[in-house]
């Protein structure tokens, strides 16, 4: 599988099973899982044909670990925009978590801290590494540095995704730091 093909096929598949699973007639079970052969076969009738070996490519291949397979089952592992409650335990997370963005948020983020958005929670990121990467898919990134723990003591309530993404509802102001 080419890579053209490989970002294609994990794009359709995120716009389904995170945003828009009724376009082509899928219902969320519980825990946001879809049956592979439902999947397979909405795919096909939506004249986007994905082969097993394609789905089962894009899972392994995916950097991010955006999708899970349980048996016959996949779902994605975090970032919908859709209502679904995905299991995730509530976790004691790491003193400090990055969050990537650009430089033109940065004034709205300064008022309002980090908002979900039309998500159902904000993404942060266990390093700046993967937190440059999230911020570049925009544009040059910011990274800002996120006080997870005095957050945590304030009892805000964090969530950690099976591929190492940390979900929280919101960050205010006072927890961020930003770059000078």
């Amino acid at each position: 599988m080419d890579d053209r093909r490989t970002v294609k096929v994990s794009k359709y598949l995120a716009r389904h099973l995170r945003h828009q699973p009724e376009r082509i007639g899928l219902a969320l079970e519980p825990g946001g899982w879809v049956d592979i052969a439902t999947l397979l076969a909405a795919t096909e009738a939506h004249r986007f044909p994905i082969t097993r070996a394609e789905l089962d490519h894009v899972v392994a291949a995916n950097d991010k670990q955006r999708f899970a397979v349980d048996g016959e089952r996949i779902r994605a592992n975090q970032g919908h925009t859709v209502e679904v409650d995905l299991g995730h335990p509530v976790a004691t997370p790491p003193a400090e978590l990055f969050h990537g963005t650009v430089a033109r948020s940065l004034t709205a983020i300064r008022a309002e801290g980090l908002l979900p958005m039309n998500r159902h929670h904000v993404h942060l990121s266990p390093d700046r590494e993967t937190a440059t990467r999230v911020g570049a898919r925009r544009g040059r990134p910011v990274v800002l540095r996120v006080d997870a723990g005095g957050m945590h003591r304030d009892g805000h309530a964090f969530r950690v995704s099976a591929n190492g993404v940390w979900l929280v509802d919101a960050v205010p102001p006072p927890f961020l730091r930003f770059p000078c």
